[in-house]
């Protein structure tokens, strides 16, 4: 069950192109993506009423989706204004079309009831083309549930041991964690003063092995499942967590979730700079070690949701530990807005 009255991002910019159909998978449900002469994005239920066959699998006439079995041709709308073998087209004839906005590099699609579609409430990513930043990102397909990614991205006590030779460092685990909840959003904040820096800093900020940086991590989470981190650091005693952090480098890793099916997701992630950013190679080191520790990540989450479905096919149970309190925050959200829609749902009928 994923939350449907939320922006997603289904697909990068570039993914969906003129004259051509592109069908992913969004919440459980195919979804055909194209582009209009106009150049914007148009999102369809990937399935002619008639006989269920893909709407991706025909052909695009103008503006309009031809379907490959019959004939039958969509609008925009996804209303069938010709159908072949007949003058008259049945009212009502046609397909959901869901409402998609092109921001941030990103085309965005509201999976829920389209009358309370509302573009300015698609979530901040605007270090995506802000001038003053560089970024650079791309999609990763995860097998697993996308809570486990939201788990993860939460927890600052992996890093240690999952990513040592890129993120992680002795110090990590060590450091408390402060975890705050305003609303819709969830904090995890971990200052670690007086350290080594890790090998990705070494790398990014030429920072030399030997000399010891405060560091600093600020995770953010809003549902649906949107992840930003503040991610930096600068030599012992120039920057403070609650102060001015310019001394040093910082950088945003950005990461929008979106559930393909219960058990598969599309994680879309970007890391962004406000350093060096006239120095094309700066951005490609950033990125390939961010993609280097993701890959991490995803074999330990697949791994885990190998054995989820192996015991009894169910999310595991959440445990009282210091690094379970933010991913726990962020499932009693989505639990309270699944309920919410639940309610909501339910006076509607």
């Amino acid at each position: 069950m994923f939350p449907r009255n939320f922006w997603y991002v289904a697909a990068w910019d570039h993914e969906v192109r003129r004259q051509e159909l592109f069908r992913r998978t969004i919440c459980n449900e195919p979804v055909v993506f194209y582009r209009k002469d106009d150049g914007s994005p148009v999102a369809l239920e990937d399935r002619c009423c008639h006989r269920h066959m893909p709407l991706s699998d025909g052909v695009l006439k103008g503006n309009n989706v031809e379907c490959l079995y019959h004939g039958l041709v969509y609008e925009p709308s996804g209303e069938c204004v010709h159908i072949p073998s007949q003058e008259r087209v049945p009212p009502g004839t046609g397909v959901k079309s869901y409402p998609v906005v092109q921001r941030y590099q990103w085309i965005w699609i509201w999976m829920g009831d389209p009358q309370l579609a509302n573009p300015d409430d698609i979530e901040d990513f605007h270090w995506m083309d802000d001038p003053n930043w560089r970024a650079k990102g791309t999609r990763l397909q995860l097998d697993g549930n996308f809570m486990l990614l939201i788990d993860n991205l939460l927890d600052l006590t992996h890093l240690q041991f999952v990513h040592p030779t890129t993120l992680g460092t002795n110090a990590i685990a060590k450091e408390p964690i402060k975890t705050e909840r305003e609303d819709n959003l969830v904090r995890v904040t971990r200052w670690i003063p007086d350290s080594p820096p890790p090998p990705f800093f070494q790398r990014a900020g030429g920072f030399p092995a030997d000399l010891l940086i405060d560091r600093w991590q600020v995770i953010e989470y809003t549902p649906p499942a949107f992840v930003r981190l503040d991610v930096g650091g600068a030599p012992t005693g120039t920057a403070s967590i609650d102060g001015d952090r310019s001394s040093g480098i910082s950088m945003r890793n950005l990461n929008a979730i979106t559930p393909e099916t219960e058990t598969t997701t599309h994680y879309f992630w970007a890391q962004a700079h406000n350093f060096n950013i006239d120095d094309p190679s700066v951005t490609e080191l950033l990125y390939r070690q961010v993609w280097t520790a993701f890959q991490e990540d995803l074999f330990v989450i697949k791994r885990q949701q190998a054995n989820i479905e192996a015991f009894n096919g169910s999310l595991p149970l959440q445990k009282d530990f210091n690094q379970d309190v933010g991913g726990n925050q962020a499932r009693r959200i989505l639990e309270r807005v699944l309920a919410e829609e639940a309610g909501q749902a339910v006076a509607a009928e």
